[in-house]
């Protein structure tokens, strides 16, 4: 089973800027997809990106224009670049991989933003 671990989350005022990594246990190019969720408190937890093999990436529009995701194949490691963040974008920020049918979940990574 493929394992994941998030990584790069804390605590940033408004206006500035983060990169989470999501590093796996496997050979990236053998993941069908992966992908970036978000959960706020009380809220349902959202697709913010994701990435397919192939390169081809999605993000959600609400991030759109400030969030880009990227892989980097020979670290088997997917980032997501937060820019111009804002406090709306506090939560806990989540990893998931799509592979064989089955999907793997990280553990996740809190984000704070501070107004």
């Amino acid at each position: 089973q493929v394992q994941l671990v998030e990584s790069g989350g804390g605590l940033v005022q408004a206006g500035g800027s983060l990169r989470l990594s999501c590093a796996a246990s496997t050979n990236i190019l053998d993941i069908n997809a992966m992908t970036w969720y978000r959960q706020a408190p009380g809220k349902e937890r959202e697709l913010v990106a994701n990435i397919l093999k192939s390169g081809m990436s999605h993000v959600s529009d609400s991030v759109k224009g400030r969030f880009t995701i990227a892989k980097d194949n020979a670290k088997n490691t997917v980032y997501l670049q937060m820019n111009s963040l804002k406090p709306e974008d506090t939560a806990v920020y989540y990893c998931r991989a799509f592979y064989s049918g089955t999907s793997t979940w990280g553990q996740g990574t809190q984000v704070t933003v501070s107004s």
